[in-house]
């Protein structure tokens, strides 16, 4: 029988390791998007240099941190704002939240909703 220190030795290096591997996906797909994509926030729009580049992130559009094809087709640069929206939008999906149908990707700004009834009275 093992001893409780053999145990959490080698739970301590899987442990590591998986740090450790986790480390080197995030660096080598984060160095290819950041190659492949202007430093610009899909979102928002906000531009980084430089001096801000490690507030810009690496979003997997279809959530799977292992799916990095080459040519960057499931990435895109999100500052940590919009990366954080994203993800919370995810979370509120999948547990059914009720404001979802209320949301939406585009613009919800309808300028001339009202120009037709402008329109009639003059």
């Amino acid at each position: 029988m093992p001893r409780q220190n053999d145990k959490t030795s080698r739970l301590d290096q899987v442990v590591a390791r998986a740090r450790t591997d986790a480390q080197s996906r995030l660096s080598g797909y984060r160095e290819q998007a950041l190659k492949l994509y202007p430093w610009i926030c899909g979102r928002c729009a906000r531009e980084f240099t430089r001096a801000n580049l490690h507030e810009l992130t690496v979003h997997h559009r279809n959530h799977n941190h292992d799916d990095n094809p080459a040519d960057g087709s499931n990435w895109e640069l999100l500052c940590l704002y919009c990366h954080d929206n994203e993800h919370q939008r995810e979370i509120e999906h999948r547990a059914g939240h009720p404001d979802l149908e209320q949301r939406t990707d585009g613009s919800t700004a309808r300028p001339f909703a009202g120009l037709a009834e402008l329109f009639k009275k003059s």
